[in-house]
């Protein structure tokens, strides 16, 4: 699309440097590297791209030699055209591999479909239907239209064809379009065509942009010129400069842009970004093109830049853009084989390795290609943001301004701006160079006046931001506004985004411009540490604001309360700050806020608590999802590492925050659940509600609150079911579990039933209770949960109490595999059935999941989740704590806890984590006498177990693979 404006050192034939894609190439080379051999860098020859006339060649030769059958004919010539593509495809992608020149691949590629067209077409009405003079109506053209139509097609594009005729359709043409059409389908293309005359042409693009777009990039490849030449003719003069057109098309450019946008995510920061329809992708420069052509009439962007629409430079960042996503998307192709936009996961690793991207200053070769990835998605937004709004005003004051140079408009003074059709503008291109302040203050006006920012601001502003150095970041006025923009109750997520876009946050706060177009390489995070990050700090604004009071009420309610209220959200902005470092980012960035908040102006006090909030912004979560909230240790710890409700308040909504804000899916109403009950025994602790009586009084307080429960039973039932349970589980679970449980052991006591199972469905925390009570044995838990993974569930939590009858009573909250609710009657109805089997023996588990276990997939495989088991002796008086991570699979579980049975460890508790493929499992044990495990040599060997069961067996299950011996052999 547009020529690359270079210079020596950016010439083709330059050496490639690992982690660098060749600018573009002047399109006049391309021609020259079509017929015949050309040389690599090594010297070696490489393989010649078959050109028109030697495809020709080669199809006459076949056609004398053959008797003469059209019907005979037809496969030898369908082998020959597939053998000749093959060549083609071969000695192209052989020069790619060499160059990484993805302009120069996506042209040789349309070169080559130019050739085969044009060489066919040829060779059909010479041999197939030949005739000694074609009349008036059978005339035809064969014109390129869309990608094609730009001389711009990726290994595995669509063909695009036009069949142009002088009027209506003769019985000759339909025979060679047909004829040409299934030898092109046949040959593996998805070619898109349509047969149209002239009239109907202009007639269908009057009425639908598709179609206009398509014939604004025509070209003519075969046949009748004069055809093509007046539709081009008709084109401009009834279509292009018809009243009002340049207008409806911006128009219609713009709101297909924000359509796509929003299909495919609408966000240029997706980790798994679509290269072609995505923001920041190809679709958006070829936006700009359209628009440059329908309103400018150029070709090239040296056309615009003639124009004034564009600088030079501006020019450049579109050039080497272009460059960058052709090769990207080139190399994709090449790498699944098809046509393939989106940049998955489990592709991006051989991506980077292809494209020579290598580890680097603590950041390994992916991530380093995807930041190259989003930043120059990012450079595509800011351009085609600052084209397409320049031009969408224009065309509101001059529907014919192919000719108008760019010019400010003054108004009224606005706070040192002014205001241009409601937008806020600058008098003068050197505005921000001459007061760079004016950087900050333009989105402080802007946001404190709900004023959208002009495109001419943001030009000026890209030309300035040079000027945002030491002494601007030392301007106490600066740092006062940007810390009114980060703080203002007017949505400051809107604000930062637009300085993030236009580059003034990265500069400002340096930090921060290290995370910009940052990513985390794991399928549990969805954006780029930046997006995150700003997606987070609007996310708080909704909270403060009360907009998902129903979502989370809790942190609706304290952050009212709060007396901290800037630094929570300086805290927000700086959480994450120190990712990508080589270190723990939370002890980097607490070191970063250390410096920021002074410079920002913020109190002594006010720097303490980000500081703080940075440094542990993950404990909350750490502590309601992998420990035990019933254990009063747990509380006690949090209690002495929080200290006081403030910061208890503040820790809460910075990490519900930035939960939600991880991606769609990773906050539920059960993570709600327990920071909500670490919160209420938190804050009950701070206020000595409770923790000042010693356990039997809270025992006993318990007991009589159950008593309360039970009225109506005997005096004599009471006690005796107050006998079965040990101290710790009357302070494990609430009043209202606790007489549900009392009834289901009375009735299974009752009857003598071996094995009660109970199912409760919680729909406010989307989760299911298993109860289970049965005959206590070794290994119990481990079968249990193997039998819940058959059934298809989840287990988030586990409680386990043995009573002092021998009997056990386990109790699981679980969800559906893969998150949801775990309550259809079917699934309820396959647990029990899992449970009876299992415990009675009928099932082996583990040759049962290993049957069951699904083929580890690509996108798996791309991730690597290093396995770990953690022993903490410290957490609790009464039990170790073993964590365990490792690669989330189905029956991972039930292999850890049968392992910890096999070492003769008593479960008495489990927090069980999933974030994206990575699990993390919190196992609460004693050793065979009730006590914890301290002897180093055992603990030694569990780790060493715990590792073993976490390792993954590699390829199939064995199952899968016996089955595919036995169908070869048959």
């Amino acid at each position: 699309m547009f020529r690359a404006i270079l210079s020596r050192r950016d010439s083709p034939g330059t050496r490639v440097m690992p982690d660098t894609i060749p600018p573009a190439a002047p399109r006049s080379s391309n021609a020259a590297q079509t017929e015949g051999a050309s040389r690599r860098s090594d010297g070696t020859r490489q393989p010649p791209i078959p050109g028109r006339t030697s495809i020709a060649k080669r199809l006459n030769a076949l056609a004398e030699a053959h008797d003469g059958s059209i019907d005979r004919l037809r496969g030898p010539l369908l082998s020959l055209l597939k053998e000749i593509l093959a060549e083609g495809r071969t000695a192209i992608r052989s020069r790619f591999e060499a160059s990484h020149r993805g302009d120069d691949c996506v042209h040789q590629t349309a070169k080559l479909t130019d050739s085969i067209v044009q060489a066919l077409a040829d060779f059909t009405l010479d041999h197939v239907y030949p005739t000694a003079e074609l009349t008036k109506g059978e005339r035809l053209a064969i014109v390129a239209i869309g990608g094609y139509g730009r001389a711009e097609m990726a290994p595995f594009s669509d063909v695009d064809l036009l069949f142009l005729l002088p009027y209506k359709r003769t019985p000759r043409v339909e025979q060679v379009v047909e004829y040409m059409l299934y030898l092109l389908w046949d040959l593996g293309w998805k070619v898109g065509h349509a047969v149209r005359s002239v009239d109907e042409c202009i007639r269908l693009s009057l009425d639908d942009m598709t179609i206009r777009t398509s014939l604004l990039e025509a070209r003519f490849l075969w046949g009748e010129k004069t055809l093509f030449d007046e539709l081009r003719r008709r084109f401009a003069k009834d279509v292009v400069a018809a009243s009002g057109s340049v207008t409806a098309f911006i128009e219609a450019k713009m709101g297909e842009r924000n359509e796509r946008h929003r299909k495919v995510g609408d966000s240029r920061y997706m980790l798994e970004p679509n290269i072609k329809e995505g923001k920041g992708g190809l679709r958006d420069l070829q936006t700009l093109f359209w628009i440059a052509k329908y309103a400018y009439q150029v070709d090239e962007v040296e056309g615009l830049v003639a124009k004034d629409v564009l600088t030079p430079e501006e020019a450049q960042r579109f050039a080497k853009a272009e460059s960058f996503l052709w090769a990207a998307r080139c190399q994709l192709h090449y790498l699944t084989g098809r046509q393939e936009d989106r940049l998955t996961f489990d592709l991006q690793t051989e991506m980077s390795r292809r494209l020579g991207y290598t580890e680097h200053a603590g950041k390994n070769a992916v991530e380093r290609f995807m930041k190259h990835y989003f930043m120059i998605a990012k450079d595509v937004g800011d351009l085609t943001r600052i084209f397409c709004a320049t031009l969408e005003q224009e065309s509101k004051r001059a529907p014919r301004f192919a000719f108008l140079r760019k010019r400010f408009q003054r108004g009224a003074d606005f706070n040192g701006f002014t205001l241009d059709a409601g937008r806020l503008n600058v008098k003068s291109e050197r505005h921000f160079k001459d007061q760079p302040i004016d950087m900050i203050r333009l989105f402080h006006v802007a946001q404190e006046n709900d004023l959208d920012i002009h495109p001419n601001a943001l030009r000026a502003i890209t030309r300035a931001l040079s000027s945002i150095g030491v002494k601007l970041r030392e301007d106490d006025e600066a740092n006062r506004l940007f810390l009114e923009i980060l703080s203002s109750k007017k949505d400051p997520e809107v604000a930062l985004r637009r300085m993030n876009e236009a580059g003034v946050l990265g500069r400002f706060v340096p930090d921060f411009g290290r995370i910009v177009g940052m990513m985390q390489f794991d399928m549990y995070h969805h954006f780029t540490v930046d997006e995150h990050t700003l997606f987070a700090v609007g996310i708080l604004h909704q909270v403060e604001k009360g907009a998902l009071t129903e979502e989370v009420p809790l942190a609706s309610e304290v952050i009212h309360t709060v007396s901290s209220r800037r630094a929570l959200y300086v805290a927000m902005l700086v959480h994450d700050i120190a990712k990508g470092r080589g270190g723990d980012h939370s002890i980097l960035g607490a070191k970063v806020a250390e410096k920021l908040c002074p410079r920002l102006g913020m109190t002594e006090e006010e720097t303490e608590t980000v500081v703080w909030l940075v440094r542990w912004h993950l404990a909350m979560s750490d502590t309601a999802f992998k420990r035990d909230l019933d254990d009063e240790n747990t509380i006690t710890k949090f209690v002495d590492l929080v200290k006081s409700p403030e910061r208890l308040k503040l820790l809460l909504c910075l990490t519900v925050a930035d939960i939600r804000a991880v991606g769609p899916g990773r906050w539920n109403g059960w993570k709600a659940t327990l920071l909500r009950q670490l919160y209420r025994r938190c804050e009950e602790r701070m206020n000595g509600a409770v923790g000042t009586e010693g356990r039997d009084s809270r025992v006993a307080a318990a007991q009589a609150a159950l008593r309360a429960q039970l009225a109506d039973w005997p005096a004599a039932d009471i006690d005796a079911h107050m006998a079965r349970a040990y101290p710790g589980y009357w302070l494990s679970l609430n009043t209202p579990t606790l007489a549900h449980h009392a009834r289901l052991i009375r009735e299974a006591e009752r009857t003598k039933a071996p094995l009660t199972l109970d199912t409760r469905i919680d729909r406010g925390r989307v989760v299911t209770e298993v109860t289970v009570y049965t005959a206590d044995h070794p290994g119990l838990f481990s079968r249990l949960a193997g039998a819940l993974a058959l059934a298809g569930a989840d287990i988030m939590d586990a409680r386990i109490f043995t009573m002092t009858n021998g009997m056990a009573l386990d109790v699981f909250t679980v969800q559906a595999a893969g998150g949801g609710s775990f309550d259809s009657g079917d699934k309820l109805a396959r647990l029990s059935v899992m449970v009876d089997k299992v415990l009675a023996g009928e099932l082996r588990l583990a040759d049962e999941l290993d049957r069951r276990r699904p083929p580890q997939t690509a996108r798996s495989r791309a991730f690597k989740v290093p396995p770990r088991v953690l022993v903490d002796n410290t957490v609790t008086g009464n039990h170790t704590v073993i964590e365990v991570n490792g690669r989330d699979r189905p029956g991972l579980l039930y292999l850890l806890t049968r392992t910890l049975t096999q070492a003769n460890l008593q479960i008495a508790s489990a927090k069980i984590s999933t974030y994206g493929n990575v699990a993390i499992d919190v196992f609460y044990v004693k050793d065979v006498f009730g006590l914890k495990v301290t002897h180093e040599r055992k603990l030694a060997e569990i780790r060493h177990a715990l590792l073993n069961a976490l390792t993954e067996p590699e390829g199939e299950p064995e199952p899968a693979k016996a089955a595919k011996v036995k169908k070869k052999a048959a």
